[in-house]
C-alpha cells in the first residue's frame, strides 16, 4: 500500500447528468471527512463500506457548499486499488467536479497520475500486470469483438494460460536442475523426457503465437486506405461503410484534399478506414499535397480498397494506383455499378489486381456492401471465425516476450538434441521462464511498469 492518498476525476469532462471524484489510499476516509457533509450528519464512515450516502461536498477550509451530492466507500482491501476508497458522485459538468476535486486535493489528497489507480490494483496484487493492461483496452474498445477479446484478458484468460505454461516451465527446470545438482540423491529425468517436455512447452508457445495477429487486428484494427483516381467514390464509400456522413461528398473531381480518417466496424473488425486524395497529375498546390499524402498512405496500409469506377473503365490513373500498392495486401472495388448496364468484367481487371479479390457494388444505394464487408473479414482472417472460449495474444509487448519463450525453448530442444550438456539447455530453460513472467508482472521492470500506465487517463 502506498502512503500517500491519491484522488482524480473518474469521468469524461463535459456536460452530463453525473460527475464521479475518486479518491484512494489510506487517509480516503479522513479526508473525504473533510469534504462531504451528510443530509444527516451521521459518522458514515463508521459503519461498513458499500453504501451510499446523501448530502454536500463543501469547502474544507470555509464549510461553503460547492454541490450536492452522493457519497460511497469501500473499504481495504476490498476495493478496486484493495486501498481504502471514496467515491464522490456530483452533478456533471465542468466546473462543478472540478471544484470537487480541488477541495479534496485541499483536504490532503494528492492529484493522481496517469493509470496510477490500475496500477494501485497490481501492486496490491488484485490483478497482474497482463490484467491491468486490459482495462485500457476495455475502455478504447470499438468493436463487441474487440471489447468481447478485452473482457476475456480481463477476467484472466490469458494470465491463466501463461501462468499454467509458467509453471509447467519452471517444473521442468527443477528438475534438470535438481539432477544438475544433486546427480546422486536426485536422478534428473532422462534427456529424451526432457526433450518431449521441450517440445510440448514449444508448440503451446506457438500456438498463442498463431492468434497474436487476431489478437492485434481487434485491439489496434487495421489501417485501411481506399485508393483510386479521383472522383471514383471514394467518400462515399467511407460514408456507406461508417453508416454516417463523414466525408464530404460532390460530383466535382479532387473535393477530398487531406486524408479523412473514420474508425469502421466490419463484422467485429474495427477498421482504420484513411479517404485518400484521387491519385492523379493535380494541378493546384492544395490537391498536390493531398495526393502525396495519399501515396505516403499507400505506403503504410495493411489493407487497401482500390476502387474503381464502372463508368470509365480503367484508365491510365488506376493503373498508377495499382502500381503503388503493389505491395500491399488489396481488395477490388467496382463502384458505381448502378449507372451501367454492363460493368467492367473480371478477365479486364485480373491483369492489374492479380490475385485479389474483386467486388461490384453501389456505394449510392448499398448495393454489394455486404459482399465487401466478407471480403474484408476473409482478407483479415482469412475466414477464421473467432471462439468465445478462444484466448488471444493482443499485445506487442505480449507477443515478443512469447517469441522469446520459444525461441529458448527451441534453443534448449535443438541443444539437448544435439549432445549439449544439461547445464546449457536450463540456461535457456530460465530465461523462457522469465520472459513469460513479463507478461504477467512477475518479472518485468520497473520502467514497463510505468511505462505501460503512462497510456492511461488520469482517472484510471
Amino acid at each position: 500500500m502506498r502512503e500517500d492518498t491519491i484522488a482524480a476525476i473518474g469521468t469524461p469532462l463535459g456536460e452530463g447528468g453525473i460527475g464521479i471524484v475518486r479518491v484512494s489510499g489510506p487517509d480516503a476516509i479522513r479526508i473525504a471527512k473533510k469534504v462531504f457533509l451528510p443530509r444527516k450528519r451521521q459518522d458514515w464512515a463508521e459503519g461498513p463500506g458499500y453504501r451510499l450516502f446523501y448530502g454536500y461536498a463543501v469547502d474544507p477550509e470555509n464549510g461553503a457548499v460547492i454541490d450536492e451530492v452522493l457519497l460511497s466507500f469501500m473499504r481495504a482491501p476490498y476495493s478496486y486499488t484493495t486501498e481504502d476508497v471514496v467515491e464522490v458522485n456530483c452533478h456533471g459538468g465542468f466546473l462543478a467536479v472540478r471544484k470537487v476535486l480541488e477541495a479534496l486535493l485541499r483536504a490532503g489528497a494528492r492529484l493522481a497520475e496517469p493509470g496510477e489507480f490500475t496500477q494501485r490494483a497490481f501492486l496490491g496484487g488484485r490483478i497482474d500486470l497482463c490484467q491491468a493492461e486490459a482495462v485500457l483496452d476495455v475502455i478504447r474498445a470499438v468493436t463487441e469483438e474487440g471489447l468481447r477479446v478485452a473482457q476475456g484478458q480481463l477476467q484472466g484468460h490469458l494470465s491463466r494460460e501463461i501462468r499454467t505454461l509458467r509453471e509447467e516451465a519452471v517444473a521442468l527446470l527443477a528438475a534438470v536442475e535438481a539432477g544438475i545438482d544433486f546427480p546422486d540423491d536426485v536422478p534428473g529425468p532422462a534427456r529424451e523426457e526432457v526433450i518431449q517436455d521441450l517440445r510440448a512447452l514449444r508448440e503451446r508457445g506457438e500456438a498463442l503465437l498463431a492468434n497474436a495477429t487476431a489478437g492485434a487486428v481487434y485491439r489496434d484494427g487495421v489501417v485501411t486506405v481506399l485508393a483510386g483516381k479521383a472522383n471514383v467514390g471514394k467518400s462515399s464509400l467511407l460514408n456507406a461503410l461508417a453508416g454516417r456522413e463523414r466525408a464530404i461528398v460532390t460530383a466535382l473531381p479532387g473535393t477530398t484534399r487531406d486524408i479523412v480518417e473514420d474508425i469502421v466496424n466490419v463484422n467485429g473488425v474495427p477498421l482504420r478506414v484513411l479517404d485518400t486524395a484521387g491519385i492523379r497529375e493535380a494541378v493546384e498546390e492544395v490537391e498536390r499535397i493531398g495526393v502525396a499524402r495519399a501515396r505516403e498512405a499507400l505506403a503504410t496500409a495493411q489493407l487497401v480498397i482500390v476502387v474503381l469506377d464502372a463508368e470509365t473503365g480503367i484508365t491510365g490513373e488506376d493503373e498508377a494506383v495499382f502500381r503503388a500498392s503493389a505491395e500491399r495486401e488489396r481488395i477490388v472495388v467496382v463502384n458505381k455499378v448502378d449507372r451501367v448496364a454492363e460493368p467492367l468484367p473480371p478477365e479486364v481487371i485480373r491483369p492489374l489486381a492479380a490475385e485479389a479479390p474483386v467486388v461490384y457494388l453501389s456505394a449510392l444505394t448499398g448495393a454489394g456492401l455486404d459482399r465487401l464487408r466478407e471480403a474484408i473479414s476473409e482478407k483479415v482472417f482469412g475466414g477464421r471465425v473467432l471462439r468465445p472460449d478462444e484466448v488471444l495474444v493482443s499485445r506487442v509487448r505480449h507477443r515478443e516476450a512469447l517469441e522469446r519463450f520459444v525461441g529458448r525453448i527451441k534453443t534448449a530442444e535443438e541443444g539437448l538434441s544435439g549432445g549439449l550438456p544439461e547445464d546449457v539447455a536450463s540456461l535457456d530453460l530460465r530465461a523462457a521462464v522469465a520472459a513469460l513472467g513479463e507478461i504477467t508482472g512477475e518479472t518485468v521492470t520497473e520502467d514497463v511498469v510505468e511505462g505501460i500506465f503512462r497510456d492511461f487517463c488520469v482517472g484510471k
